[in-house]
């Protein structure tokens, strides 16, 4: 699976050019999203809203109350310093030497003097954390966004992002060793952990904007569209993350390779 990755990456981008380019006419400066799939995705995120009330937020709402502040914050700084080989690609792959470099020192530091990814000493010696993602790459690549998407459970997305999400998960290295080693739990808690984290941080945030908004569904669209294009201009907009998607903004899902025959 590992020699066949980039193949299957090949593939992946050639889809998303189709998708994003072919399918999908320019946003123009004032509309909200492309969303020609409304109705199918205002179902979808109808389904996701009853597994928000009645999973994740009480569970979000658990983790809050058993884990200290401090041990939340040690897995956060856990997850984020995983995801750091995936942002370094990434950070190469858009012409972005100094992030790259930034994202190499924390990774070195937090692994060793942060013991493994659990404090992260890199902010406290200033060098800040960032994220992004194979979907910011195709971004600044030229790539239209496409239609936008709802995914089970995952939240928000569109064609070009989702084709990223999962071209990340094929190049993180995390994943490939949980698979060669059969480990495909790993992966699992991980993505777990990942969304609990994210649901837990945004409970009061997007409990107001459900509240105060006339439709929660366009609000939710538009804070997604907002808090990526932030991110690919790689400026920090302090928008509540709509999705489960961590820290990148774009959802992550399990990738297992099946053993090598």
């Amino acid at each position: 699976m590992l020699t066949r990755s980039p193949i299957i990456l090949s593939g992946l981008l050639a889809i998303g050019l189709a998708l994003s380019g072919c399918v999908a006419p320019r946003v123009g400066p004032g509309d909200e999203a492309y969303d020609p799939l409304e109705d199918a995705n205002r179902g979808i995120f109808a389904f996701n809203q009853e597994v928000d009330r009645n999973v994740l937020v009480p569970v979000a709402q658990a983790y809050r109350t058993v884990v200290p502040p401090p041990a939340q914050e040690s897995m956060r700084d856990f997850l984020r310093n995983l995801n750091h080989p995936v942002i370094f690609a990434n950070d190469v792959l858009q012409g972005q030497p100094e992030l790259a470099a930034n994202t190499l020192g924390r990774f070195v530091i937090n692994t060793t003097i942060g013991v493994g990814g659990m404090f992260d000493v890199a902010s406290r010696v200033g060098i800040p954390y960032h994220s992004t993602d194979l979907g910011v790459t195709l971004a600044t690549w030229g790539f239209d966004s496409g239609p936008y998407l709802v995914i089970p459970v995952l939240g928000p997305s569109n064609v070009r992002d989702t084709i990223g999400m999962i071209g990340d998960s094929f190049a993180d290295p995390g994943g490939q060793v949980a698979a060669s080693y059969h480990k495909y739990y790993a992966s699992l808690g991980r993505t777990v952990a990942e969304g609990i984290d994210t649901r837990a941080r945004n409970i009061e945030s997007l409990a107001d904007i459900e509240r105060t908004s006339l439709d929660y569904y366009a609000t939710i669209r538009s804070l997604y569209g907002q808090r990526r294009a932030a991110q690919i201009r790689h400026e920090n907009a302090n928008l509540p993350n709509p999705g489960l998607g961590g820290d990148t903004g774009s959802a992550a899902i399990v990738y297992s390779a099946p053993p090598p025959r």
